[in-house]
């Protein structure tokens, strides 16, 4: 088995590297921004992958991934991992139609509930032991999978047509077409900005450039809260006008 993930604050890559941890010794997770990954994929008849589901579906990035190596998945076993800040509906769904149409045997999925990486909007942040607490409800709820699935039984977490319908009324009939092309809506304060280059080095998407000393956005962001995240004097935001928390994987575990 393989895993591979997209990861924008760290939640999905976690999941990923334990569920293949607890599966077995032999099994690595990659990320899609790898050059190896492909490789990896290719070699292999059984692959997860892990994501961040945004408005209960899939981040651009990852569809075009698919899509674009889409000869990659045809006839390969897939069992899906949607990180989230809450709810997804079916997110393990949303990827996994998309799988599917490339040829791929979607044979279950997993919902994790992961602390929130939306660092500019309020909503979802909750206390620091409350987050540590949703780290180690995942951790246990990634072993008991990965026993179904040994055992035959994957786990089926937002794969049907229930899962569907909870996806499409509570999120992305009104939010999904946030998804549907990169976003040009991340906003540099350049009062705050110090020019550092963090950003741009870890932008996926190549979306972010130093110029006179500043950072400049374009119009391919993925949506990811990376840059957002780590950005040492909070001059970015994307969904809201400041940074309320920023976030990160490592604080929690």
């Amino acid at each position: 088995m393989v895993g591979i993930y997209f990861s924008g604050t760290g939640n999905s890559k976690c999941a990923a590297e334990l569920f293949c941890k607890e599966y077995d010794n032999e099994s690595s997770a990659y990320s899609i921004e790898k050059k190896e990954t492909l490789a990896a994929v290719t070699d292999a008849d059984f692959f997860i992958i892990a994501y961040p589901v945004q408005f209960s579906t899939v981040p651009k990035i990852l569809r075009d991934y698919i899509t674009d190596h889409k000869e990659l998945w045809v006839g390969k076993k897939v069992f899906i991992i949607a990180t989230m800040g809450l709810f997804s509906g079916d997110g393990s769904g949303s990827l996994g139609r998309l799988l599917q149409s490339c040829g791929a045997n979607v044979i279950g999925g997993l919902h994790l509930k992961m602390p929130d990486s939306i660092a500019d909007e309020k909503a979802l942040k909750r206390p620091l032991e409350k987050n540590k607490e949703l780290v180690k409800q995942a951790e246990q709820k990634i072993k008991e999978s990965v026993k179904r699935l040994k055992a035959g039984n994957p786990t089926q977490e937002g794969i049907g047509v229930l899962y569907r319908l909870a996806g499409f009324f509570g999120q992305r009939a009104y939010f999904g077409h946030k998804t549907r092309a990169y976003s040009s809506k991340l906003k540099v304060d350049a009062d705050k900005c110090i020019g550092c280059g963090l950003c741009e080095k870890l932008c996926p998407m190549k979306n972010i450039s130093i110029k006179d000393q500043k950072a400049v956005s374009s119009d391919r962001c993925t949506m990811c809260y990376r840059c957002i995240n780590k950005c040492p004097r909070q001059a970015l935001t994307l969904l809201g006008k400041r940074v309320v928390e920023q976030c990160g994987i490592e604080k929690y575990i």
